[in-house]
Parts: structure tokens; sequence; C-alpha cells
């Protein structure tokens, strides 16, 4: 069996939002799609591991926002490396609350609030379904798709991501180019990381060079 047929599916980028007990929390995801139209049914996935995933289970409601290609690649580091147990995720990226939820509204292309009305267990992840409570489009912006993330962006596959592979293996370097590869968030640097500076961060989620390694 060829996974490798799975990457012809298409996929954008967004950031799933909850609250538990005043506390904000949330995470990236890339599978969110609408079922249905009268009345509108958005279905996103969520991984049983994700401390979001437990807060809207138990909660019933969760936000949506979809990002675009303008969306500062710092959010989707926040969103999909870091966990709500521990971290205050939305302290880092500007927000507002709509109806007690949290969204991101700049440089994104749209925002939901949803009511749970039905989940399906799929394993791993959880497959929710969620009416539309509000909606509001925000910019006229291209919207990020998973092959921009990864191909622009370079970024690298959450381990929670219901499209993970293990084996996988991404941005290889060029012939003849030793590139490096940040450990915390998968960016590529091209090339060495000998004429960057000393104070040279990654791009992409800010950590320092010493967090690099050989590709």
């Amino acid at each position: 069996m060829d996974l490798m047929a799975l990457n012809s599916i298409s996929y954008g980028v967004y950031i799933v939002g909850a609250q538990d007990g005043g506390k904000l929390v949330g995470c990236v995801i890339n599978a969110a799609m609408q079922i249905t139209a009268q009345p509108p049914v958005l279905a996103i996935s969520l991984n049983h591991d994700n401390y979001t995933h437990s807060v809207v289970e138990k909660t019933g409601r969760f936000s949506l926002s979809v990002l675009s290609e303008q969306t500062p690649p710092a959010v989707i580091s926040i969103f999909g490396f870091r966990s709500s147990k521990d971290y205050d995720k939305f302290s880092s990226c500007p927000y507002e609350l709509a109806d007690g939820l949290p969204i991101i509204r700049e440089k994104t292309c749209a925002s939901f609030v949803c009511k749970v009305v039905g989940k399906y267990d799929a394993g791993t992840h959880t497959i929710f379904l969620g009416q539309v409570e509000q909606a509001q489009k925000n910019e006229a912006l291209p919207q990020m798709t998973y092959e921009y993330y990864h191909k622009v962006i370079k970024g690298k596959e959450p381990a929670k991501a219901p499209t993970y592979r293990k084996e996988e293996k991404e941005n290889k370097p060029a012939s003849g180019e030793n590139n490096y590869v940040c450990t915390v968030c998968g960016y590529v640097h091209e090339g060495s990381l000998d004429n960057e500076p000393d104070d040279y961060v990654c791009p992409l989620c800010g950590v320092p060079k010493s967090a690099f390694k050989p590709q």
C-alpha cells in the first residue's frame, strides 16, 4: 500500500480554540471541513492526547480560525509544538473572545464558533461535529494549505497530526549542501549555520542556533 497517495488529499491549517474554566487553550489542526449547509455543520479532527481535545469534549464547544499564507509562522509553532496544559499559547498571540471562545482574526481568513452536536471515535483521533453558531469573514487573504506550510514555510508535521507518518522524510538537503534542521519545529535552514550571526534564531519558532542539528 502506497501511503504517499494520501499526499494527494488537500488540507488547510487551522487553530482550534476552547475555554476550560477561564483558561484559554488551543492547538493546530489540518483536518477541518464543512459537512452540511442547513444547518451549517463543520467537522474537525483532534488527537486524543491533545489537551484541547479533553476541553472540547468536556465543554462541548470550540472555535476555529482559518489561517492564511500571511499568518506568522510563529503562530503555528506555538500552537503546534507546545501544550496548552503547561503553556498559555494565547498570551503570545493577539486574539479576541467570541462568545467566550478565543479566535484569531489578524492575518486569518475566517473564524467560527461551534457547538458540538456529535462525535466519532476514530482511534487516535476524535472527529467532532460542530454546528456553527457564529461565523466571521476576516481578511481577503489566500488560505494557507498544508502544502504551502511544508514547501514554503518548510515546517514540520506535528506528531499528533492525523497525517503524521514517522517514517516520512521531508525537506531533503540539495546535493552537496549541509542543511540544519530545528529540533523544535522542524524548520530547515539551507546551508551551514556558520555564516549566521550568534544571535540567529529559528524564523519559525524563535529558538537559538544551538537548537539546530545537521540534517
